[in-house]
């Protein structure tokens, strides 16, 4: 299992949100001097979220990003107002290796099916991010700000086998609450569709909530607030 720290972005800033609430960022510094810490902690991959972009829908810390991405020799997972097939093209050539599409692989998914045939597998991640609706769940999109009308299986339905390798699954309830990882959730993910390689996101506290995940059968977890606060450190995390 892949450990992502994470680096959300919002106006050049790193900092964390509680469940995607914009106004409710907690500010943690540098992004360069994180990224740095994360490198020489380490770590093969960091999850960069544009936050700005999330909200107005197309990438709008592009510079800064690209610039993260060429400065540590750490892979860059990005997303945030990945829309359109330019942003994923603008993004690869920036220098981030796997760029994640949340909206369009909900709104659009046979668009965004043609970009991962196009780009290949290992490029393009999709993201689900989803909140607790009957006995189901609901994908969220447009920075988690609107419903998408569709359940997490209907969304999973668009991409049959072969169609997409990599998909981040958040629950929304846990992000930044540190309140445990959704393990049902990712256990019930990996049982149904062994062909996609899931990350999971939302509410990772302790270590012991990275080998709870791991034994679900996730192929990735991105750690944010419990590394910025310190509940324990990424090279422990690391060595699970």
């Amino acid at each position: 299992m892949l450990i992502f720290p994470a680096i959300d972005l919002q106006k050049g800033v790193c900092v964390r949100l509680l469940r995607g609430a914009f106004d409710s960022a907690t500010q943690y510094g540098d992004p360069a001097e994180t990224l740095r810490g994360f490198a020489q902690a380490g770590a093969s991959w960091v999850h960069i979220v544009d936050l700005d972009g999330a909200r107005v829908g197309a990438p709008a810390q592009h510079a800064l990003i690209g610039a993260l991405a060429c400065s540590e020799a750490i892979k860059v997972q990005c997303g945030g107002g990945v829309r359109e097939r330019a942003h994923v093209e603008a993004l690869l050539e920036a220098g981030v290796a796997r760029v994640v599409v949340g909206s369009a692989a909900v709104r659009r998914p046979a668009e965004v099916a043609q970009w991962i045939e196009e780009f290949g597998v290992e490029r393009i991640c999709v993201a689900l991010d989803v909140r607790a609706a009957g006995d189901g769940w609901e994908v969220a999109t447009e920075g988690w700000t609107q419903g998408a009308g569709r359940s997490l299986d209907d969304a999973l339905s668009f991409y049959p086998a072969g169609r997409v390798r990599h998909a981040l699954v958040t629950d929304i309830s846990r992000d930044g609450a540190l309140t445990g990882s959704n393990v049902a959730l990712m256990q019930s993910l990996a049982q149904k569709r062994p062909d996609i390689a899931f990350q999971a996101s939302g509410g990772v506290a302790t270590l012991d909530d990275l080998r709870a995940v791991k034994q679900a059968g996730a192929s990735g977890v991105i750690i944010g607030r419990a590394l910025y606060e310190r509940r324990f450190t990424l090279e422990d995390a690391l060595a699970i």
